[in-house]
């Protein structure tokens, strides 16, 4: 998705860089705050599935687009991680009134996101956007709280939920090679030479001829001498 920042007036960015700054100074319980530097229309967060809820136990990633309109126009919302609930469409979009009709622009970021936070204690059916979960909400809660559950122990547990993987985390190449015979183990330095590296045969082999042939020349010329 483009930036906005070219797009809104200056007071506009300040007025947004001063709130971000704050929310990733003193987020929301539950809530974590990930600002990008390189654009501040663009806001990621990951937001902890409350206890008592089908979504308890796992981190949800989120982000809140700012359009050029900001603040006239709500912000809007996308749950980046996957979930069954029936605010939430399939390709990660919320419905919820603070977005839609319900907005005002003095309500700020910080309410937005405890909104979507409650959104995921209690569910609005009448809105849906997932049918499915909303009518198994309705009808069969034990159902829809299986199925909820079982996503949330699915996409939002584990190393592929929360913070975004950082390139430079995991394990890394090392630097020196190092003797190669360590590196494959004792194994390796147990295999006859005949069954080794074709290369290293090679080497030897050649090796050997050299000498045999050097051998030969010294005879040769101690014959002449004799």
């Amino acid at each position: 998705m483009n930036s906005n920042v070219e797009n809104l007036p200056p007071h506009v960015l300040r007025l947004v860089y001063k709130e971000i700054s704050a929310l990733a100074a003193d987020p929301p319980e539950g809530i974590k705050i990930y600002p990008s530097d390189e654009d501040i229309t663009e806001l990621h967060t990951a937001i902890e599935g409350p206890e008592g809820t089908p979504f308890a136990g796992g981190v949800f990633r989120m982000r809140l687009v700012l359009g050029k309109d900001f603040p006239a126009v709500p912000p809007k919302g996308y749950f980046l991680t996957k979930i069954f609930h029936p605010n939430v469409g399939h390709k990660g979009e919320i419905c919820v009134n603070v977005l839609k009709r319900d907005w005002k622009a003095e309500l700020g970021l910080r309410h937005v996101l405890l909104t979507i936070k409650c959104l995921l204690i209690h569910p609005n059916p009448e809105s849906a956007l997932n049918e499915e979960a909303g009518r198994l909400l309705l009808e069969d809660y034990a159902e829809y709280e299986s199925r909820a559950r079982l996503l949330t122990e699915i996409h939002a547990m584990g190393a592929s939920s929360g913070e975004p993987q950082d390139p430079n985390d995991g394990p890394q190449p090392k630097k020196h090679a190092g003797d190669p015979l360590k590196r494959a183990g004792p194994s390796a330095a147990a295999v006859p030479a005949s069954l080794g590296n074709g290369a290293s045969g090679a080497s030897t082999t050649s090796s050997n001829s050299s000498s045999s042939t050097n051998v030969a020349g010294k005879k040769k010329a101690d014959k002449k001498r004799v």
